[in-house]
């Protein structure tokens, strides 16, 4: 099964100096029918105006894996962490017993990003926030994957979940397989459009927008081919 959810039909909200943009329930918007899928409960398309950002405020037990687009996002920590992730980067912070954090968008132009939220294994543990570029050509044509909860994926950002986040690059024309293998899994393309179907279905290829998302399920390889030059962003669920 893949269920294409158009970036229009994704729930919003306009702030001024945040325009949110919901794939599943969050805050004062709320679809039954989108709560989660699998461990991954919020996907949100955000874009936060220069020297605006989300002042301090808590978490506890979630995963929030953070992937910026566009611009720049400076975080700050009950930890003491400090941090800024550009294009490019990933941030995650593992919320566990309990933190205190602040987003600010320093830079003079908006910044565009995805905050991604996964549900840990187990709650509690100690916090712990990090940061690492992934060079976008390091994904050309291929999955690389970003952030992990399992120990096998070296090199890549550490996770308290039954999951990962992935990232790849694509030319127009080209086409790529990932096995999911049964897994959960929820694809976005952040820039250009693709075309997706499960390799192992007669089923026609959907069509896949800028910043649409597709819930997938129940399928062993997912084929992808690019329509324009693309950046894709997959995050792996157990269900």
């Amino acid at each position: 099964m893949i269920d294409i959810r158009p970036f229009a039909s994704l729930g919003a909200a306009n702030h001024g100096w945040l325009d949110a943009h919901h794939h599943f329930s969050f805050a004062s918007y709320h679809d039954p029918d989108r709560v989660h899928w699998g461990d991954l409960r919020v996907w949100n398309d955000d874009r936060i105006a220069p020297g605006a950002g989300f002042p301090s405020h808590p978490h506890r037990d979630m995963e929030i894996i953070t992937y910026v687009r566009e611009g720049a996002v400076t975080h700050e920590d009950s930890l003491g962490n400090r941090g800024r992730t550009e294009a490019g980067d990933v941030q995650v912070m593992s919320a566990g017993s309990g933190i205190v954090h602040s987003e600010y968008n320093r830079e003079s132009t908006p910044t565009d990003l995805f905050q991604i939220w996964i549900l840990p294994r187990e709650r509690g543990g100690a916090p712990t926030w990090g940061s690492r570029p992934f060079p976008r050509d390091a994904r050309a044509g291929q999955f690389i994957t970003l952030a992990s909860g399992y120990a096998e994926d070296e090199g890549a950002l550490s996770i308290r979940a039954d999951g990962r986040v992935l990232g790849a690059t694509l030319k127009a024309g080209q086409t790529i397989e990932h096995r999911l293998d049964g897994r959960q899994g929820y694809l976005v393309s952040a820039k250009g459009r693709v075309t997706i179907a499960d390799a192992d279905a007669t089923a026609a290829p959907d069509t896949l927008n800028p910043r649409d998302g597709a819930a997938i399920g129940g399928v062993t390889t997912l084929r992808i081919t690019a329509q324009d030059d693309a950046e894709l962003v997959l995050v792996e669920t157990g269900a």
